[in-house]
């Protein structure tokens, strides 16, 4: 390599890492399953989707923006929290690799253009659902994260909102087939962030953060509250058929998911420490197959 083309290389190779530190700022995974969800309402709430394209891939874009703008403000929200966790403190903010501002701007830009696309190409019912996710997420859910073991639940209400955002968009409000589509996202959650909260406790302990993990230091009360809260997801995983939303191919399909992911919490509940993991795989895996199911089901 010559001395004329090390500085080009030198720019290039700064420029994919910063791209990748952006990358890393919006948890490109939480935005996927915030997507996925979004498109299983457009598509169940709308009645002609093929007519429709243009406007959900804007619904699309719009809450992608939304999405990434709030999980950047969530990450200058909690930079000292992050850097005192383990699992966190090589993130871009914590790290210092970027700044406070960076972030701060970024995350604003991509909100209010995601908010602006929804307003103008879908309506305003999707726009609203979509402030309320992004508000309900930063100043009602993040906050409370270090006063109480509760604000896992109250954070399962601004994360269950995403299949609202599409059926609003497709249809022009928000109808009760809309809101079982909430329901099912809101019990999913709380399984699925007790295992996370638990495999990471001590983590979340050295942060200082009450969440339940790091209160029940046995993890009886947490093994519980999976258990219960799957078998508030069960019979609402069913809503859809019984209420004529989805045919018998979703319900024994949805039973027969249920059945396997409760079988999966009572078996780890035994021994969480070794076993969390475990809920945590089903559950991605569950609610991935839920909302194929429902996609398949109507075709």
């Amino acid at each position: 390599m010559n001395k004329a083309s090390a500085p080009q290389v030198s720019a290039a190779f700064g420029l994919k890492t910063r791209a990748l530190d952006y990358l890393q700022l919006i948890k490109p995974r939480l935005v996927t399953m915030v997507l996925l969800s979004t498109i299983t309402g457009y598509y169940l709430g709308s009645s002609a989707f093929t007519a429709n394209l243009f406007t959900f891939w804007l619904t699309l874009a719009g809450t992608a923006l939304v999405a990434i703008g709030s999980m950047s403000l969530n990450e200058v929200l909690e930079v000292e929290t992050d850097s005192k966790m383990i699992r966190t403190q090589n993130r871009p903010l914590p790290s210092g690799r970027l700044s406070i501002a960076e972030a701060s701007i970024f995350g604003s830009v991509t909100s209010l253009a995601g908010f602006s696309i929804l307003i103008f190409a879908a309506n305003w019912t999707s726009a609203i659902l979509a402030f309320a996710t992004w508000a309900g997420y930063l100043f009602i859910y993040t906050p409370l994260k270090s006063k109480t073991s509760l604000s896992t639940i109250v954070g399962a209400i601004p994360g269950a909102l995403p299949p609202l955002i599409g059926w609003a968009s497709a249809s022009g409000s928000v109808n009760f087939h809309g809101f079982i589509l909430f329901l099912i996202i809101f019990f999913w959650q709380l399984p699925h962030f007790l295992a996370i909260a638990w495999m990471y406790r001590e983590d979340y302990s050295r942060a200082g953060l009450p969440i339940l993990s790091v209160i029940d230091l046995e993890g009886k009360f947490v093994a519980r509250q999976m258990i219960l809260n799957m078998c508030a997801l069960m019979p609402v995983s069913l809503l859809p058929t019984i209420f004529m939303l989805t045919g018998t191919f979703y319900f024994f399909g949805a039973f027969s998911l249920g059945t396997v992911f409760a079988a999966v919490i009572i078996l780890a509940s035994s021994n969480l420490d070794l076993r969390a993991r475990w809920v945590l795989r089903a559950s991605v895996l569950y609610l991935a197959g839920l909302l194929l199911l429902m996609v398949v089901d109507k075709l």
